[in-house]
């Protein structure tokens, strides 16, 4: 399931409203398989005039010369909250990046998007964090041309600070509910403002792009790529917001505000893409209808932007349907059962064959539920075992086997319908049987 944040923040004072403890451990935990990798906080990583704290997720199968993922949490919360309440630390697992969790100690738990000092990238909380990102390449070999920042609200608004302070250091961001870099900025040392929170800054793309431009005077180089995320209801930071973050970051890549590609992957989400039609065009963008400030956060997209899923990924593709086996809105929960969808490129169609035959997606392997052994048996997603369950043969002939009971992926009922639901069936030839790895 997609992980829901709880999250807010008025405008008359910094507060927090979070979820009764009981109904967040009901949400958010979930079963963790049993390794030797844990959340690790760091000390005396560098110049530090923010104050925040470093934590360090690095994965047990590491890659070699692993990317980074920079995770901000939101206003009130903490490094903790966002190691529990997300899934960047079990994908991580599966794609071997390292994840760095910025904690702010300030008594708001808010991140400073306000100060000049973290806006023009000689201090605050940028700085803070971009000595993190210094100090993982030094210290755990990271690749510093694969460095990558997401985060919800206040650590939306972060993430659009370090990409307009530090386009040197990252090379692109995820933002759930945020503003345009320098929207919230304040003269009179308070963290919030309440124009730019209410959607009645709007400004040009041009002139978007220029307040990233002059924070960076001489700069050459690639301009990071920004994908945004945001509910049309959100009753925190207004909806326009979306839109001048759109138009800073098209500007930025030197492209214009007309969308190249736009599709509907779920039924309420409106998807935009510019300067490009693929999965790593310069900016895109999602639009939530009748989504509030908790949206949900959707990490295998964001990975999915950011590339980091793409390497050995297949979509595996039905012979008599022509749509792909998906896992529904890109859930990660335990059990979520496979079915047949229009091919969309997306992260919850892409799978990783493994060398001992798992079929892994989203941090989870496809496996015959329960071990069964009868026609009928559910195809769906589970937390990596190696058991033969969630091990597969993919065959000459086009039929994808269990190595645990020998049936063949099929599509209920021959069906080719979107939403058609896969399962395990003896193996008898017919189409609804055969797929091609793409």
């Amino acid at each position: 399931m997609p992980t829901l944040i709880p999250w807010r923040r008025g405008a008359a004072a910094v507060v927090v409203i979070v979820l009764a403890l009981a109904a967040a451990l009901a949400v958010f935990a979930a079963p963790k398989a049993a390794h030797a990798a844990q959340l690790t906080q760091i000390t005396n990583f560098g110049s530090n005039p923010g104050n925040l704290q470093m934590y360090v997720y690095r994965p047990d199968n590491v890659a070699a010369n692993p990317a980074i993922v920079v995770a901000n949490h939101w206003c009130g919360g903490s490094a903790a909250d966002f190691y529990n309440a997300t899934q960047y630390r079990a994908l991580a697992e599966q794609y071997g990046y390292i994840v760095v969790y910025p904690s702010v100690t300030r008594e708001s738990k808010c991140f400073d998007v306000a100060s000049q000092a973290s806006l023009s990238g000689t201090g605050g909380d940028s700085v803070s964090i971009k000595s993190m990102v210094e100090y993982v390449i030094a210290n755990y070999g990271a690749d510093r041309n694969r460095v990558f920042a997401t985060g919800v609200s206040s650590g939306a608004m972060m993430t659009n600070v370090l990409l307009g302070a530090h386009p040197e250091v990252f090379r692109a961001g995820s933002t759930y509910a945020g503003v345009p870099f320098t929207c919230f900025a304040t003269t009179n040392g308070s963290e919030w403002n309440s124009e730019c929170a209410q959607g009645q800054i709007n400004r040009t793309p041009q002139q978007w792009g220029d307040a990233v431009r002059s924070a960076n005077p001489g700069y050459a180089g690639p301009w990071p790529r920004m994908q945004v995320w945001f509910g049309t209801e959100d009753d925190v930071l207004r909806y326009p917001n979306f839109q001048e973050q759109i138009d800073q970051w098209t500007n930025v890549n030197g492209t214009d505000q007309t969308a190249d590609y736009t599709d509907t992957p779920e039924p309420n989400w409106t998807r935009t893409r510019y300067g490009g039609t693929g999965g790593q065009a310069p900016v895109e963008a999602i639009s939530m209808a009748g989504v509030d400030h908790g949206l949900p956060v959707r990490e295998i997209e964001t990975l999915r932007f950011f590339g980091l899923t793409g390497q050995g990924a297949s979509a595996i593709v039905g012979t008599a349907s022509n749509r792909c086996v998906d896992i529904p809105a890109g859930s990660t929960a335990n059990g979520t059962q496979a079915v047949l969808w229009d091919c969309n490129g997306g992260a919850n169609q892409s799978f990783t064959r493994t060398a001992s035959g798992e079929l892994r997606v989203g941090g989870k392997c496809l496996e015959a539920y329960g071990w069964g052994t009868a026609n009928g048996t559910q195809a769906v997603i589970w937390d990596c075992t190696g058991n033969a369950n969630q091990r597969w043969n993919v065959n000459a002939n086009g039929t994808v086997t269990n190595v645990h009971n020998g049936l063949c992926l099929d599509a209920t009922g021959g069906a080719t319908a979107n939403g058609t639901r896969l399962i395990l069936w003896a193996c008898s030839g017919t189409a609804n049987q055969r797929w091609s790895l793409r």
